[in-house]
């Protein structure tokens, strides 16, 4: 399986107490390359509709937020 990864951080709660490992890029292994996303270790490899919702979902609240133009 051939991936790049975009994103690898543990995220912290604003609060300090709860955290998870995040991992985001791309992955190839299956026919169709796609968007990978891995949450404390645990890794779902996104079908393309699936992984669009998803990049346009993130896009708006980083829109939102002022992160995105």
């Amino acid at each position: 399986m051939a991936t790049y990864v975009f994103f690898e951080e543990t995220i912290h709660d604003q609060g300090g107490e709860t955290s998870v490992d995040v991992e985001l890029g791309r992955s190839s292994f299956y026919p169709e390359d796609s968007i990978y996303l891995s949450v404390d270790g645990k890794t779902v490899i996104m079908d393309r509709a699936t992984a669009q919702r998803f990049v346009e979902a993130v896009s708006a609240v980083g829109r939102y937020h002022g992160f995105v133009d």
